[in-house]
């Protein structure tokens, strides 16, 4: 058998050195140690780690493992300041998220708070409007109750237009009456209507007024008044002494102008032969389907209308 030759100290520090170096190399290749390569205290080639004894490699593998030592405590003293920073950061930022939940809470309490005085101010200004929608509506009967009161009041009145001023200082206002009856109308002539009052309207003269003052004719009975408007409506041309004039009902101011609000309408079912009449005292009747319909105001006469597609159809644009 052949026998291995050990090799002598001189080979076995040449193989160890050789070894270190390689270890060195790879030292040198870690991120760590290239902070070490510019620095003139470390050995940096395998030529100078093979001409040292043992006892100087010793140390400066000693000097490079203190250098390591102290760049690694510097790193950790680093890296401990950057994570202390870190943890400041951190606990400032949950300081700041605490408060800005604070400050939340605070707005959604206010808010709620908000919410609450727009809810009670909402149902107050419901209360309001409901009360004042009451009292609207309160008024609007208690005008209609004067209206009605005073409609009946004047009922049987016929309102005479046209009648010169002063004609009546000779006369008095009964004669004049009788005439324009005589004139106008003679199968009346010898009824024997009794008056109850008759004067001018209003009692004051105005002197800028352009038109004479209207007659009121209050007549003992309603029955009367009728007869002689109808006779009025039969004639058409009323006159007095030559003088066109016109009779009429007297009516409030208000039911006056709802009498007008009639006109359009009863002209256009007039057109249609619907035989119209506006009655007491501001409603409109007419005949349809060989019906006879009143109707006391145009949003009443609007909703039948919408179930009668003929009648819309007239009535278009007039409700």
């Amino acid at each position: 058998m052949t026998r291995q030759t050990l090799p002598d100290n001189g080979e076995y520090n040449s193989l160890r050195r050789k070894k270190t170096t390689s270890k060195m190399k790879k030292l040198r290749n870690h991120p760590q140690s290239n902070q070490q390569e510019n620095s003139p205290k470390t050995v940096n080639n395998e030529t100078d780690l093979g001409s040292l004894t043992d006892l100087e490699f010793k140390r400066e593998i000693v000097k490079i493992l203190k250098e390591l030592r102290e760049d690694m405590n510097s790193n950790a003293d680093t890296l401990r300041k950057e994570l202390e920073n870190i943890r400041r950061s951190q606990e400032k930022l949950e300081h700041s998220f605490a408060e800005m939940q604070t400050e939340l809470g605070a707005v959604k309490t206010r808010m709620n708070n908000a919410e609450e005085r727009i809810s009670d101010m909402e149902d107050r200004i419901m209360e309001i409007t409901q009360s004042g929608q009451q009292t609207e509506n309160r008024i609007k009967k208690l005008e209609s109750n004067i209206r009605d009161l005073w409609d009946n009041i004047k009922r049987a009145n016929l309102r005479i237009i046209g009648i010169p001023e002063g004609v009546e200082k000779d006369k008095g206002m009964e004669n004049i009456f009788e005439e324009i009856i005589a004139g106008n109308f003679p199968n009346l002539k010898d009824t024997g209507f009794k008056i109850q009052e008759a004067q001018r309207a209003p009692n004051k003269l105005n002197p800028n007024r352009p038109t004479p003052r209207h007659i009121i004719i209050k007549m003992a009975k309603v029955s009367d008044k009728e007869r002689i408007l109808k006779a009025a409506r039969e004639k058409q041309n009323v006159t007095y002494k030559g003088t066109p004039i016109r009779i009429s009902a007297d009516f409030s101011t208000e039911t006056l102008q709802a009498r007008r609000e009639w006109q359009e309408i009863f002209k256009v079912l007039k057109g249609k032969n619907m035989q119209p009449r506006i009655l007491y005292p501001a409603r409109i009747s007419f005949k349809i389907e060989g019906e006879i319909k009143i109707f006391p105001n145009k949003q009443k006469l609007k909703e039948y209308s919408n179930t009668k597609p003929r009648l819309k159809e007239i009535l278009k644009g007039l409700l």
